[in-house]
C-alpha cells in the first residue's frame, strides 16, 4: 500500500491556530462507516449519538512543559531540549537542537543551574539519552523552566496553557495532547454519564512521533515510535462489561484505540496491563474492541490518517475530508472533530 495514497491538499488557512471557545462548540462531522453517510453538526450534540450502555474510552495523560532552553555548560552555546520518553526517574529520551553540540558526556545547564542534563547515549534515530540532576522535585523544576511544546504548524502563542490539556487530564507524561479530548467540557461529560454512558480512563503518554508523516514509499515499511501505556483493572472491567452487555466501545482519540488494540492483540479480553506499544494500524487491520471513534482531522500521509482509514474505510475518509474542506472545517490539533460510528 502506497503512502502517497493517503495524501490530500489542505488550504493553509484551515489549519486551526487557536482553540475554539467554548470547547464543545467546534464543528462535528458524523461519519457512518458502514454506509459512508455524512452529517454535519456541532460537537455538543455528540450526546445524541451515544446510547445508554455504551462506553467512552478517554486518555487521561497530561502534557508536561517538555520544552527546555539552556546552554552548554563549558561554552555557553544555546541548546533546546524536548523531552520525549521518561526511561526511569531521572533519565529521559530527548530531542536536541542543535544536535551536534550533544556528544556523550556533554553537560547542559537550565535556569540558574537549577537543572543539569548529561548526555549518556545516542539512539539509532539520533535522539539523546539524558540524565538530569537537580534539587527537590523534578516536576516543580519543569513547571518553572519548561514550556508546553505546541505542534510546529501552530504559529500563534497559546495564552492559556490549560487549553492544550483535556479537562480530565491527570497523569503527567505526554509531549503532546490527546487532541480529540479537547472538545469535552466537564458539563458535557456529566450529561453523557447521566445518560447512562460509561466512561473508562486509559493512559498513553504521547510522543511527537505520532504527528510525523510517513516517509517510506510503502506504508508497511514504516516503523512506529514506542509509547508507554497503562490500563487499570477498573478500566478493563468497564470495557469488558460493556462488550458483554452489547454496548459499543467509542474511543476518544487515536491513542485510546492504539492502547486498547495493543492489549487486545494478546487476549480476547481487555486485562490490566502496562508497557510500551509501537502498534501501527492501517487499512486491513482487524479491530478487536473498537466500535467507534471521536477524533480530529489529521495531517496528510500521517499514521493517524491511516488509522482512521482502517476503521472507516479509506474512500469514506477521503470523501469526509473533502466535505470538511469544502465547508471550511478547522484542521489538526485545535481544529474541529469527527465521529466515526
Amino acid at each position: 500500500m502506497l503512502t502517497k495514497d493517503f495524501h490530500y491538499d489542505l488550504p493553509e488557512d484551515l489549519i486551526a491556530q487557536e482553540p475554539i471557545y467554548p470547547r464543545d462548540y467546534s464543528k462535528l462531522l458524523v461519519l457512518h462507516k458502514d454506509t459512508g453517510d455524512i452529517k454535519h453538526t456541532v460537537f455538543n450534540t455528540i450526546i445524541d449519538y451515544l446510547n445508554k450502555g455504551d462506553c467512552l474510552v478517554l486518555n487521561n495523560t497530561k502534557v508536561i512543559p517538555a520544552r527546555l532552553f539552556g546552554s552548554k555548560k563549558d561554552t555557553g552555546g544555546f541548546i533546546e531540549f524536548l523531552l520525549l520518553n521518561r526511561k526511569s526517574k531521572d533519565i529521559w529520551e530527548v530531542i536536541l537542537r542543535p544536535g551536534k553540540k550533544a556528544k556523550i558526556g556533554t553537560e547542559f545547564i537550565f535556569g540558574d543551574c537549577e537543572l543539569i542534563g548529561k548526555i549518556l547515549d545516542i539512539t539509532d534515530s539520533g535522539n539523546r539519552i539524558v540524565k538530569f540532576t537537580y534539587e527537590g522535585l523534578f516536576e516543580n523544576i519543569l513547571d518553572k523552566l519548561g514550556k508546553i511544546p505546541l505542534p510546529p504548524y501552530i504559529k500563534k502563542e497559546l495564552k492559556d496553557k490549560d487549553r492544550y490539556q483535556t479537562v480530565y487530564s491527570k497523569l503527567d507524561g505526554s509531549a503532546a495532547a490527546p487532541t480529540a479530548g479537547l472538545h469535552f467540557t466537564e458539563e458535557l461529560l456529566n450529561k453523557i454519564i447521566n445518560k447512562g454512558v460509561k466512561v473508562a480512563y486509559i493512559t498513553l503518554h504521547i510522543g511527537l512521533g505520532t504527528f510525523r508523516p510517513v516517509k517510506t514509499t510503502y506504508l508497511e515499511e514504516h516503523k512506529m515510535h514506542s509509547e508507554y501505556y497503562e490500563i487499570t483493572d477498573e478500566c478493563a472491567d468497564i470495557i469488558n462489561n460493556t462488550k458483554d452487555n452489547g454496548g459499543r466501545i467509542i474511543c476518544v482519540g487515536t491513542t485510546s484505540i492504539r492502547t486498547l488494540e495493543s492489549v487486545a492483540l494478546y487476549d480476547n479480553r481487555i486485562k490490566a496491563n502496562k508497557g510500551w506499544t509501537d502498534i501501527f494500524i492501517y487499512p486491513g487491520f482487524n479491530f478487536h474492541y473498537t466500535d467507534g471513534l471521536i477524533t480530529n482531522f489529521h495531517l496528510p500521509e500521517s499514521t493517524l490518517l491511516m488509522l482512521v482509514s482502517a476503521l472507516a474505510g479509506k474512500d469514506n475518509i477521503i470523501k469526509a475530508y473533502k466535505s470538511a474542506i469544502d465547508l471550511k472545517y478547522r484542521f489538526f490539533s485545535f481544529g474541529d472533530a469527527m465521529l466515526i460510528i
